[in-house]
C-alpha cells in the first residue's frame, strides 16, 4: 500500500546517490528547456499555480535561479514577497481600465474593419483619442475574445466571396465517356455556377474543346444571364489552358472580368467542382451514354431538376431557383404527388397544383 502512495519519480530520487541525483536534475532541466522552446511568447500563470511554485521554490533558496525558466528569478522573488505580505505590488504603469465608451469603440472598430492593433490606434487618433496604447488595444480585444494578431488587414478568400457573391460565377470543365460508332470517346462540357443562388448552367458537349467552342459556350452563358437584375460581374476559373485570351475577351466585352485562381488551389473552386461530382454520381455514371445528343439531353434534364427541384443545404434546403412555399403544420397525402425526373432516375415530392 505504501509503495502506491509515492510517485515513481520520487521513489527513484529517494534511492539515487548524489551523483545520480545531479544527473537526473540535469536531464530534467534540459528536457524543460526543450519543452519551453516549443511554446512561443510568455506563459501566464494563475494565482493557484504561482502559490504552488512559491511553496516549492522557497525551499531551494538561491538554487531556484538555476532552475526556473517559466519567469525571471526577480519575478519569482516578487511572488514570494507578495505571498508573505499578502499584498500585490501595484502596477507602476497604472493599469487602470479605460472608460466603457473607449472599450466599446475599440471593439466596434476591430469587428467592423478587421484592423490590427496599429490601425485601430490610427482610427482612434483621427477621432482625437490619444491616451490609449497598442498594449491596451490588445488587452481589450483579448478580453472580448476577439482573435488578436499583428495585423488582420490582408484580405482573405472568404471575404472576397462574400463581397461579390450575388454576381460571382465560377466555371470549370468536366468530361464523361460516351459510346459512339467509333468506340468510347471523351466528351467535354463547361459548368457555370452562381455562388449566391447555386444555380448552374451547363454547356452542350463536344469532343474537341478548342478556343472557338469555349467562346461559343461563353456567349450562350452571357445570353442567358446578362438581362437579369443580378447579372454576372466576375467569372472565376482555374488555369486550364482551354481558358484562352478569346474567352477572357468575350467576357470583357460584356463588362465581366475574370478572376484566375492561384496554382494548385482546388479548394478555391470547390463549389463548382462539388456540382460536377453531384451530376456525375447522381446522374451520368448511372447511364450508358450514346453520343453527343444523348449526353446533352440527359445533362439538360438533370440541370433542370437540380435548379428547380433538388434541395440544397446552402439555400435553406430549397432548390437554387425556387419559390418559397407557404408554411403548413401538416399536409394531407392526397395533396402531394411524386414526380420523376431524368427518365425516372430521381423522384421529387411536390404539392399538387390547386
Amino acid at each position: 500500500m505504501t509503495a502506491k502512495i509515492f510517485h515513481p519519480l520520487l521513489s527513484m530520487i529517494a534511492s539515487a546517490s548524489n551523483n545520480e541525483l545531479a544527473r537526473h536534475v540535469e536531464f530534467l532541466k534540459e528536457e524543460n528547456k526543450i519543452l519551453r522552446s516549443r511554446i512561443p511568447g510568455q506563459i501566464h500563470t494563475k494565482p493557484d499555480e504561482r502559490s504552488r511554485l512559491v511553496k516549492l521554490g522557497k525551499t531551494l533558496g538561491q538554487g531556484i535561479e538555476e532552475l526556473i525558466t517559466l519567469v525571471a528569478p526577480s519575478t519569482f522573488y516578487r511572488w514570494c514577497h507578495e505571498e508573505e505580505s499578502g499584498k500585490k505590488k501595484p502596477n507602476p504603469k497604472g493599469g487602470q481600465r479605460k472608460p466603457r465608451e473607449i472599450r466599446e469603440l475599440v471593439i466596434e472598430i476591430a469587428k467592423t474593419t478587421g484592423f490590427g492593433y496599429t490601425r485601430i490606434i490610427g482610427e482612434l487618433r483621427k477621432l482625437g483619442i490619444k491616451g490609449i496604447s497598442r498594449q491596451t488595444v490588445r488587452t481589450i480585444l483579448k478580453e472580448e475574445g476577439l482573435k488578436v494578431g499583428p495585423d488582420k488587414t490582408s484580405d482573405c478568400w472568404d471575404n472576397f466571396i462574400k463581397r461579390h457573391t450575388e454576381t460571382l460565377w465560377a466555371v470549370d470543365f468536366f468530361s464523361i465517356k460516351t459510346v459512339t460508332a467509333t468506340g468510347l470517346r471523351d466528351m467535354y462540357l463547361m459548368a457555370f455556377l452562381c455562388l449566391s443562388s447555386r444555380e448552374v448552367i451547363v454547356s452542350s458537349s463536344t469532343e474537341h474543346p478548342n478556343s472557338a467552342w469555349v467562346v461559343d459556350q461563353t456567349k450562350e452563358f452571357l445570353d442567358q444571364t446578362m438581362t437579369r437584375e443580378q447579372k454576372p460581374s466576375i467569372v472565376m476559373h482555374d488555369r486550364d489552358t482551354k481558358f484562352t485570351k478569346e474567352f477572357t475577351a468575350t467576357l470583357k466585352a460584356k463588362n465581366v472580368r475574370t478572376n484566375v485562381l492561384p496554382v494548385a488551389s482546388p479548394n478555391l473552386n470547390g463549389r463548382v467542382e462539388r456540382f460536377i461530382q453531384t451530376i456525375k454520381y447522381e446522374c451520368l455514371f448511372k447511364f450508358i451514354l450514346f453520343g453527343k445528343r444523348h449526353l446533352d439531353h440527359v445533362v439538360a434534364e438533370f440541370v433542370d431538376y437540380y435548379n428547380g427541384k433538388r434541395a440544397h443545404m446552402e439555400r435553406d434546403h430549397l432548390p437554387p431557383i425556387r419559390k418559397t412555399p407557404d408554411d403548413v403544420v401538416s399536409l394531407a397525402r392526397d395533396k402531394i404527388e411524386i414526380r420523376g425526373y431524368v427518365g425516372g432516375l430521381v423522384q421529387s415530392f411536390e404539392r399538387k397544383a390547386a
